[in-house]
């Protein structure tokens, strides 16, 4: 079920007024956990036996360890159940085809039968969500949570079930222990950042889209000028679509009573690659931060170290984006220029006297080259954009003309609409005008094709 669709919209208006009928009953979690599995179910009735399974084991792992004087083996069950169903449903086919690709290489003649698994929609952020809860309670930062209906709730909650925030149980569970006070604020910020997520999706990403998916479709027809231009593209789709896909989820999220972390914090006006991986998907590189680069070491055990541990995660987080080695590229790519600029972006030079539009031009430069490898559909695809881009065919006389005029419409937006729209949206009269033009753009002007949420397929 896609938010920017009509039977989200019916589901929404009969979930909704019953469960403002019972947020001070007890019937209030059982209705919202319904809600939630005719949501995800939506898609395939069956993905609901492996959520239902990751809960299950993790709500017991911690049982298992508040009653247990050995505490890891428990913790161990949740991470390897965990990793495991993400390992065979999203990895299996990767490493089979990467096994037969090493046979061919080397002569052999067997072959591996690749599995033809569909990949469960939404299962990296919910088993990512789940097992941060059993982490955090062997490390003592949370309390055991008694009610499995709670905790069921938490894990499956369907704002943010398929495509984040990863929340934390410490953010998200006590606000589900306490019936919610929902005012005519809440509703109405709520309803605002909806429809503002909309617009992002359909008036903004869809039709880059358009643009995008020609020329990455087949990138062997288009020359360098096309090729960049569809990478500045793709850089603002996939920011559009993926943060209004959070506004959309905390918008519903505040018209239930719940406050839903902020994802991301203007990263296109990052000042440099540590700064943007602080604006970018802030729930997942938390996430990737707390559970895997600080229990590698961190910066706690020198430099060198550091390093390493600094790549490793990178990379594991490209590798969960996608099970393709054009997502370990992208991720090598971030590690590569974190590596390269850690010790220049903490210097008093680069912060001082580097002027700030040149720190974001520079990232902006960068990140827009990594995500040719995040976009392209092969790695041999991904070469073949680098390798035109490298060789300078600025053969169009428009294609300046046509960068700079998309860099500086999206940059506007952002500088209007994050800086000054949102302290608009305060003043009544401004919010329901502002939110009616959007409306009425999205009904008028949005791309007739129905493109899905990029990041459900990770």
């Amino acid at each position: 079920m896609l938010f920017h669709t009509w039977v989200f919209a019916l589901f929404f208006a009969v979930v909704y007024p019953v469960y403002l009928l019972l947020k001070r009953t007890r019937w209030r979690l059982p209705w919202l956990l319904l809600a939630s599995y005719v949501f995800y179910g939506w898609w395939n009735p069956l993905y609901l036996i492996l959520i239902l399974w990751s809960t299950g084991v993790d709500y017991l792992a911690v049982i298992g360890m508040s009653r247990s004087q050995r505490r890891k083996p428990w913790l161990a069950l949740s991470v390897v159940n965990n990793l495991g169903m993400l390992g065979f449903f999203k990895y299996g086919g990767f490493v089979a085809g990467t096994l037969n690709a090493l046979l061919v290489r080397v002569g052999a003649g067997a072959v591996i039968p690749e599995p033809g698994i569909l990949l469960p929609v939404g299962i990296s952020f919910y088993v990512f969500q789940s097992m941060s809860y059993t982490i955090d309670y062997y490390r003592g930062q949370v309390q055991k949570e008694p009610s499995f209906l709670r905790y069921a709730t938490f894990v499956s909650l369907f704002p943010q079930l398929v495509a984040g925030p990863i929340e934390r149980a410490r953010n998200l569970l006590p606000q589900l222990h306490a019936a919610p006070r929902i005012g005519t604020d809440d509703v109405a910020d709520g309803l605002s950042l909806f429809v503002v997520g909309l617009f992002k999706k359909l008036a903004l990403a869809d039709y880059l889209a358009l643009y995008v998916d020609k020329v990455y479709g087949a990138p062997a027809e288009f020359e360098a000028p096309a090729l960049a231009l569809a990478t500045v593209a793709f850089g603002w789709q996939i920011y559009f679509d993926f943060s209004g896909y959070t506004d959309m989820a905390r918008g519903v999220g505040r018209m239930l009573g719940i406050r839903l972390m902020l994802n991301f914090r203007h990263p296109y006006l990052a000042t440099g690659l540590g700064d943007f991986w602080s604006r970018w998907h802030i729930s997942l590189s938390t996430w990737f931060r707390d559970y895997v680069y600080i229990p590698l070491g961190g910066n706690r055990r020198g430099e060198v170290r550091t390093y390493v541990n600094m790549c490793l995660t990178m990379l594991v987080s490209g590798l969960w984006h996608g099970a393709s080695w054009t997502f370990v590229a992208w991720g090598g790519v971030h590690a590569l220029g974190r590596v390269l600029t850690r010790r220049l972006e903490a210097s008093p030079f680069y912060r001082d006297r580097v002027p700030t539009l040149v720190k974001r031009v520079w990232v902006f430069v960068f990140v827009t080259f990594a995500w040719i490898f995040f976009r392209a559909h092969t790695f041999d695809d991904a070469l073949l954009i680098v390798g035109r881009l490298a060789r300078f065919g600025w053969t169009d006389p428009r294609f300046p003309l046509a960068a700079a005029g998309l860099v500086l419409a999206v940059w506007l937006y952002q500088r209007v609409y994050e800086s000054g729209l949102r302290r608009m949206l305060r003043l009544g009269p401004v919010r329901v005008g502002l939110v009616v033009l959007m409306i009425v753009w999205v009904a008028v002007f949005s791309a007739s094709t129905e493109q899905p949420f990029i990041y459900f397929q990770f």
